[in-house]
């Protein structure tokens, strides 16, 4: 074989070279974004099995989020003036909610959301901007569906085990709060101060040990400001316990 020949041959063996390279290379980089992008899957899927067993009526109120709402298991009891969904899953992120939106939302074409979401995302180094860009990509997805459909969004609130954070927390607050300002069927609910005391700190009764999740006390600071933007009970002659 001459030199030109050889010369000739070389390009089509690197091709082949790289190819096979590229197919050794697919699987574990498809392993690693399986990992990443369903990180909650079994969280979904279990939500997924109790609607097929028990199917949600429509026209309910969602809450949406992270461990806030996962952790409230008593929140039939304290709203049973409403009907109430919960898809909390604990630990989420915004940008987890908006990946499984149209698992976890979208199927049930709920009158109200309500978003608890951005606390994971901030502690895992996410700036405050990237979490509203998230958050902003969600209200879009569900307003392209249902325009008119209400939703509430939570400040963050403060905690002990989280006080550095409370600087990305509070510039998270003011993006939503401006953005809700500028909205129509946005609703911005301000947390962050009633959870402090006189001392300007959170006020630890109103945590559990872990100085992180609320305490039943902590949800009952945070029902006083979510109450009243429900709108009228769906059903006026139950009793409101608390």
């Amino acid at each position: 074989m001459n030199s030109t020949h050889l010369h000739r041959c070389r390009p089509t063996w690197l091709v082949r070279l790289l190819l096979v390279a590229g197919w050794l290379m697919l699987p574990a980089a498809g392993l690693r974004a399986q990992t990443t992008t369903n990180a909650f899957e079994k969280d979904i899927l279990a939500f997924e099995a109790a609607d097929r067993t028990n199917p949600p009526v429509p026209g309910a109120i969602l809450f949406a989020g992270d461990s806030q709402f996962t952790r409230w298991k008593t929140i039939h009891e304290d709203l049973p003036e409403y009907r109430i969904i919960n898809r909390g899953f604990g630990g989420s992120k915004m940008s987890d909610l908006l990946f499984y939106t149209d698992r976890i939302v979208m199927p049930y074409r709920p009158r109200m959301i309500v978003v608890n979401e951005g606390g994971n995302d901030l502690h895992a180094g996410r700036t405050p901007e990237q979490v509203f860009t998230d958050l902003k990509a969600f209200v879009t997805k569900v307003r392209a569906a249902w325009p008119e459909v209400p939703i509430i969004i939570n400040g963050l609130t403060p905690s002990t085990a989280r006080w550095s954070e409370s600087g990305a927390r509070l510039r998270y607050n003011e993006l939503l709060k401006a953005y809700v300002a500028a909205g129509t069927k946005l609703t911005y609910l301000d947390l962050f101060d009633k959870y402090l005391g006189p001392d300007g700190k959170p006020r630890e009764e109103l945590f559990v040990a872990d100085k992180l999740h609320h305490s039943a006390a902590g949800y009952t600071v945070r029902m006083s400001v979510l109450r009243p933007a429900l709108g009228p009970p769906d059903y006026p002659d139950r009793r409101v316990l608390k």
